[in-house]
């Protein structure tokens, strides 16, 4: 593997680590434990995986065999409660890696070094965890009226409200003061040429609550320059990893 291809995978492997810590920082702790392991070597990239399979074995083996310990002293930005204590590590493993990373099946098992059937496992008790969350409100803030559409009908199918849909910054600060959502769901590029950055931004000035970015340019938000969202997501999108995601940040918010 090429230093190059390391670094394409870097931005995905720092948003996996990020949900499976649900925190920036704690997350960016141990994808730096596992370059600084690689350029060691003390620890190798496998030829017989794909360089992104390898690199997640490697963060994977370090996040496994220190049992979470690594993060800073830090206080956490999400703290997760009795709902995300009921997902254990595995299930949680599992569940990101097939579903937000889109990782198969056999890709997931080759990077927990576990059966195909643990994995299977695992993700059916992952969804079974995610149903037991309680319902919220969410906003969305989304310029293009048919991707606002297939956003809010993923939306009701896990059983939470839409209360309203903004398409400019201005009016999704107004919704905001508002509905008093429990979740946003937020595109970058607005219809006025606003952005969405600044709408939650101002948002989270009075408000805490998660915001997932649903953007066709990841790298902008994953630069490393500032403050860095805690969840991504990649257009085109797959609805499962709409769903996957609007549960795990409920489960750290909540």
């Amino acid at each position: 593997m090429t230093a190059r291809q390391v670094a394409a995978d870097l931005p995905y492997l720092r948003r996996y680590a990020r949900s499976l810590t649900g925190h920036q920082a704690r997350g960016d702790t141990y994808v730096r434990a596992t370059l600084e392991a690689i350029l060691a070597g003390d620890a190798v990239l496998e030829p017989s995986y794909s360089s992104r399979v390898g690199l997640y074995r490697v963060f994977q083996s370090i996040w496994d065999s220190t049992g979470a310990t690594l993060e800073p002293d830090i206080q956490p930005t999400l703290k997760p409660d009795e709902t995300l204590q009921r997902m254990s590590p595995a299930n949680r493993k599992a569940f990101l890696l097939t579903t937000m990373e889109g990782f198969t099946v056999g890709e997931a098992s080759d990077i927990l070094s576990v059966s195909q059937d643990t994995v299977l496992r695992d993700v059916a008790s992952a969804h079974v965890d995610i149903d037991a969350a309680l319902k919220t409100r969410v906003l969305i803030i989304e310029d293009e009226p048919i991707i606002a559409m297939d956003i809010e009908a993923l939306v009701m199918d896990l059983g939470h409200d839409v209360v309203a849909v903004a398409r400019t910054r201005d009016q999704a600060v107004a919704m905001a003061q508002a509905h008093r959502p429990g979740l946003i769901l937020a595109d970058i590029q607005l219809a006025d040429d606003s952005s969405g950055i600044d709408a939650v931004q101002d948002i989270l000035a009075s408000h805490t609550l998660p915001v997932i970015f649903i953007t066709a340019f990841p790298e902008r938000l994953l630069s490393g320059e500032r403050p860095e969202p805690t969840y991504l997501i990649t257009k085109p999108f797959k609805p499962d990893t709409v769903k996957a995601t609007i549960g795990q940040a409920l489960f750290f918010q909540s």
